[in-house]
């Protein structure tokens, strides 16, 4: 998959027909816009309440919206969203212990959804959302959202969390090109630097982007066994492959003149605000690289920058032999068993959801049967086309399959300890071992 994204980035539809629905009924009017012929079958849901929660806000949590906007128009079903806190079982966990559990949750870990089974909060698919997965999804994906060879969710949104982007402008008037190589990088960055632009502006006060740091450094530099090892927790933090990619991530966050706001900006900086000091400004933008997911164009598309001209991308350099490819993504999984719950899970797994999101931008979908025609760009279809492409050769963010409260909630576990580190890079074996002795409690639990 690194290859196929590599090149890439070097820059249908589901269910049977649907009747008619009756003119007086809330799902849709004689004069109202009908789903085309093709359209997945949703059954009346009149009168029926849902709620949905998940951490998307801004244009993400509106973008969303637009799915559920849809489900309502087709169904006559009403559905609230709800965004939550990054601690999602956290949220769930009080709201059943009230009485009061949604019906739809977009878990952001393969960890928190075997928490969830393991609790007894979730409701496995039924079969029509099965149909659809069986349809739309390749095995890896389904694999992930399954527990025991029981299948508890739908992938309903993935991330290529590999990549770079670039301020063109700021790349030209300081005459560098995109790196290939972590050496090219750190080589790139000191010549912008020289340039008189900072070279990376990180958002760390979201403890997730530093694991992404991490993972994607690791992944390239130990290989992809020593991850899952690591992953699973069966080889230990203070493993001499962590320390190796700890010294590499300081090469960067060591310096000071290297980060936007050095490392007091770095790990006070939200994830947003870091692509727009990436991308307001043109050349006079405060940063000239910034590092995260696919999704960042969502971010990119708040300011004036143009996608492909203004702002550009290249895989994450390799810090091994190859560069590295690690996804992320967000499960839908059902707490109820109601009919309106069924519906909206296999709407979500069909390609009629997807390409609404897919053509709002900043979005890429697991789902196979996605025309690349939905995407908006050439950037994301290049993006789309390499996760695809790729099958069922990928590896998952790593801290979203640990337990929740090491790899997963804000100012704690991974999160907190990375922080500190990219205020102290010095104290690479202090790291280690807090990283060491707060996995071990929580895979124990």
């Amino acid at each position: 998959m690194a290859v196929t994204a590599a090149s890439a980035l070097a820059l249908t539809g589901c269910g049977d027909g649907g009747g008619k629905k009756d003119p007086e009924k809330p799902g849709g009017t004689s004069g109202a816009p009908q789903p085309p012929a093709d359209a997945l079958k949703l059954p009346n849901l009149d009168g029926q309440k849902l709620q949905v929660i998940a951490v998307w806000t801004g244009a993400e949590g509106e973008n969303f919206k637009k799915v559920l906007k849809e489900f309502e128009k087709r169904t006559g079903a009403t559905v609230s969203y709800v965004p939550t806190q990054d601690a999602m079982l956290t949220y769930i966990g009080s709201k059943i212990s009230g009485g009061t559990p949604p019906d739809v949750a977009m878990l952001q870990q393969p960890g928190a959804l075997k928490q969830a089974v393991a609790n007894k909060w979730l409701k496995p698919l039924d079969a029509g959302t099965q149909a659809q997965l069986d349809k739309n999804y390749s095995k890896g994906w389904k694999d992930i959202a399954a527990v025991g060879g029981t299948q508890y969710g739908v992938y309903y949104k993935s991330a290529n969390k590999s990549l770079i982007w670039y301020n063109t402008k700021v790349f030209e008037n300081a005459g560098a090109s995109e790196p290939k190589t972590w050496k090219d990088f750190l080589t790139t960055a000191e010549t912008i630097s020289q340039s008189g632009v900072t070279p990376v502006s990180v958002g760390g006060s979201d403890g997730w982007t530093l694991t992404d740091w991490f993972e994607n450094i690791y992944l390239s530099q130990a290989g992809p066994k020593k991850y899952d090892q690591l992953a699973k927790h069966e080889i230990k933090w203070t493993d001499p492959s962590v320390k190796a990619a700890l010294t590499t991530m300081a090469e960067l966050f060591g310096k000071e003149n290297y980060l936007v706001g050095g490392s007091k900006g770095a790990v006070g900086t939200p994830f947003p605000k870091s692509v727009e000091q990436t991308f307001s400004g043109g050349e006079q933008a405060k940063g000239a690289m910034v590092f995260e997911g696919d999704f960042v164009a969502v971010n990119i598309g708040q300011t004036k920058a143009k996608l492909g001209t203004d702002a550009k991308v290249f895989p994450f350099p390799a810090v091994g032999d190859k560069s590295p490819v690690v996804t992320g993504g967000d499960v839908a999984v059902a707490l109820k068993d109601s009919q309106a719950t069924k519906a909206l899970m296999t709407f979500l797994a069909s390609t009629d959801a997807a390409k609404i999101s897919a053509g709002a931008g900043g979005f890429i979908s697991p789902n196979k049967s996605v025309d690349m025609s939905a995407y908006p760009n050439d950037t994301l279809r290049d993006i789309a086309k390499a996760l695809i492409g790729a099958g069922d050769d990928f590896r998952f963010d790593m801290s979203d399959q640990a337990p929740q409260s090491f790899g997963g909630t804000p100012g704690k576990g991974e999160w907190k300890i990375l922080q500190d580190f990219v205020r102290n890079p010095k104290d690479i074996a202090g790291a280690q071992q807090k990283l060491e002795t707060e996995a071990a409690a929580a895979f124990k639990n």
